[in-house]
């Protein structure tokens, strides 16, 4: 029937992909790993040492998603073209849109799987650590830093990750000066790195009462969460560590106490904070592990030998450095300056729908278009 013709070709068309992309995701590998790390959490000293035994059981996940996946799309292919088989045979029009709205998914599955296959980096498959900072716009910009902490979590929301915020610092009047939040998740870190740099915010002030519209920045800083085995030689007569009350929400032991804690890199001018952990040695140990983090970025992000050269960020958060500019008056429209994509739909842009923009930023890189 001609209402199915289409789509059986289209789904016919994937399957040379869908075996492609077999081979780049080392399904065949992957098992045999999974294999050996199930034999290892039989093991009956497997768990004398829990924090191992933690990771290898989410690796154990990680695999069993990335398998489980690829079955789904598989499946999902080979019953859209057996649906097509059936209505043709009984001269059923009445699927077509059941058909194409699957066969929707499958070319969807398809393009979100192919893409995690260009998260090739060391340590794309980690957690991640956003930090945001407000720039110029006064309360505006601070306003701006609450709804990009509103958005990433809405994405992280989206694709079943946990999101925790690590620190945060109020504005005076409204809005958020600085924060930072841990978006936990496999492959977190190799989307969200495309989210590092600044966003520019244009639209009529609600702080304005002459209505003017404004241009506001914030920045987004993305860290990989690295593991325990990734060390990093850190002096520790180059750390001062501040202890001070944590604020806004918690419990009275967080509130009460000073155990929120904040570590100076004295060579390089780089501060990290955590203040919503438990004891003040469990938000030192956090944030000791964001300290690591960033060092171990820069110093690959400028393929420097050693951590000792690195002198630190320098970037403004003003007008001509935005990565992204999200613009809801005089018209809506949010536009990657890097990749050229955009939306329309600003409302579901703040509501977390950012993959297109990760997508696009993950195929250019690709290309080494960026």
């Amino acid at each position: 029937m001609i209402q199915y013709d289409e789509t059986r070709l289209a789904m016919e068309a994937l399957t040379p992909e869908i075996e492609e992309l077999r081979g780049a995701l080392n399904l065949d590998g992957i098992k045999v790993k999974l294999d050996e790390l199930e034999m290892k959490s039989t093991e009956p000293t497997f768990w004398d040492d829990p924090e191992k035994s933690q990771a290898i059981l989410q690796q154990i996940s990680q695999y069993k998603a990335a398998i489980s996946g690829f079955e789904k799309l598989k499946s999902n292919q080979e019953d859209v073209l057996t649906m097509i088989e059936l209505a043709e045979e009984s001269g059923d029009e009445s699927m077509v849109d059941e058909v194409n709205a699957l066969a929707q998914t499958v070319k969807t599955e398809l393009e979100e799987q192919r893409l995690a296959t260009l998260l090739t980096g060391e340590y794309d498959s980690s957690s991640a650590i956003l930090s945001f900072h407000a720039g110029a716009g006064g309360t505006e910009a601070q306003d701006w830093v609450s709804m990009l902490i509103r958005m990433y979590t809405k994405w992280a929301d989206r694709h079943g990750f946990k999101t925790e915020v690590l620190d945060i610092l109020d504005g005076e009047a409204a809005g958020i000066k600085s924060a930072s939040i841990h978006i936990q998740g496999f492959n977190a870190y190799g989307f969200l790195k495309s989210e590092h740099g600044v966003h520019r915010l244009v639209r009529i002030s609600p702080f304005d009462a002459s209505g003017r519209r404004q241009t506001s920045f914030a920045s987004v800083e993305v860290m990989p969460e690295l593991e325990k085995d990734v060390t990093v030689d850190i002096r520790p007569e180059d750390v001062e560590m501040e202890v001070f009350r944590a604020s806004g929400a918690g419990g009275q032991h967080i509130n009460k106490t000073s155990s929120a804690v904040r570590l100076i890199h004295k060579p390089t001018g780089i501060v990290v904070a955590c203040q919503t952990q438990r004891s003040q040695v469990q938000n030192r140990d956090f944030a000791m592990k964001m300290l690591m983090s960033k060092l171990v970025q820069i110093k690959e992000q400028e393929h420097l030998d050693k951590i000792s050269d690195i002198k630190g960020e320098q970037l403004k958060i003003e007008w001509g450095s935005q990565i992204r500019s999200y613009v809801f008056m005089p018209y809506t429209l949010a536009k990657d300056h890097r990749t050229s994509f955009e939306s329309g739909n600003i409302q579901a842009v703040m509501d977390g729908d950012i993959d297109g923009f990760i997508n696009a930023y993950l195929k250019a890189r690709s290309l080494g278009e960026i």
